[in-house]
């Protein structure tokens, strides 16, 4: 690829300029002011019923099927308060103490991820699109203090990629990038010696997923999480997210997905991915407003070429 070719255009840069402005800015903001217009900026954008909002009803309509249009209209408007939210905390969360990051988040069942660290079998935590990943994220390095490993999505330009592992890093985490590296081998390594890995993982960016039935159609997950438990012996643990009216965002860690005993990689893969599947489908189900699903999803929905517009997370 030429240096012209690989010179990002004027929406990549303006992005990545408004990303750097978000991180520099928004953290100084007082935080009464910064929920303010996170929320503003969050009914501006519904309101103008673009793709993505689009797409996020599209998504809710599968997981609320009963709901009528003002439910479902009612549903993506508080989905993008919720999705503004995610942000509004990110770009502040650098700033935030380690007592503020404990003090946001409860966590129900944390003894599961903590037994599991303590027996030196290593832990994979998965999890969906659902509430703050990112703060979750900084409650295990700051409050357990326990680093962990992840992947991030190469996002363009590389730039505004750069920011996010700049980011992540910054609160202990170790990225990989999903392409472009051995990043399973790597993440194996970590597994093998005892170590924490977390995945976000109810889309796939790979086009070899395992199909699942995904509140009753089929979408398509990664294998990663099921296949670094076969190969490594490490504990694979669902964990789902959630906001409510308080500053306290909610996680509850799932028990434990098993390596069934029978069957070939292939059928194992499928079975531990469809019960991932299923411990994620419980949490959405329970908070959708808090999916920050914006791209498509299920098999019947995808275009031949994909649709990757909104993947900035």
């Amino acid at each position: 690829m030429s240096g012209a070719e690989a010179r990002p255009g004027p929406k990549e840069r303006l992005s990545d300029a408004l990303y750097g402005l978000g991180w520099a800015a928004v953290k100084t903001l007082p935080e009464p002011a910064a929920r303010a217009l996170f929320r503003t900026l969050a009914d501006q954008v519904w309101k103008r019923r673009g793709k993505s909002v689009l797409r996020l009803e599209a998504n809710l309509k599968r997981v609320v099927p009963d709901a009528d249009p003002a439910r479902l209209a009612a549903l993506s408007r508080a989905g993008m308060r919720s999705y503004m939210r995610y942000w509004m905390e990110s770009f502040r969360l650098p700033t935030w103490s380690p007592a503020r990051i404990k003090a946001s988040i409860d966590v129900t069942d944390a003894h599961r991820l903590t037994d599991g660290l303590d027996s030196g079998r290593g832990v994979i935590l998965a999890l969906p699109h659902l509430g703050n990943w990112d703060l979750a994220g900084a409650w295990v390095t700051t409050d357990l203090k326990v680093p962990f490993t992840t992947v991030a999505e190469r996002l363009k330009p590389e730039s505004l990629y750069d920011r996010f592992v700049a980011y992540r890093e910054g609160l202990g985490m170790e990225v990989l990038p999903h392409t472009g590296g051995a990043a399973f081998g790597t993440l194996a390594r970590r597994l093998r010696s005892g170590g924490l890995v977390c995945l976000v993982a109810d889309r796939d960016l790979s086009a070899s997923g395992v199909e699942v039935s995904f509140f009753g159609d089929t979408a398509r997950m990664p294998a990663g999480p099921a296949l670094l438990a076969q190969q490594t012996g490490a504990l694979l643990l669902p964990v789902t997210l959630s906001y409510d009216d308080t500053p306290v965002m909610k996680a509850r860690i799932h028990p434990p997905v098993e390596v069934p005993e029978s069957g070939d990689r292939a059928d194992r893969t499928s079975v531990m991915t469809q019960a991932l599947a299923d411990a994620f489908a419980v949490g959405i189900a329970e908070h959708p407003e808090d999916w920050h699903m914006l791209q498509r999803l299920w098999t019947a929905d995808l275009e031949p070429r994909g649709d990757r517009s909104g993947d900035q997370q």
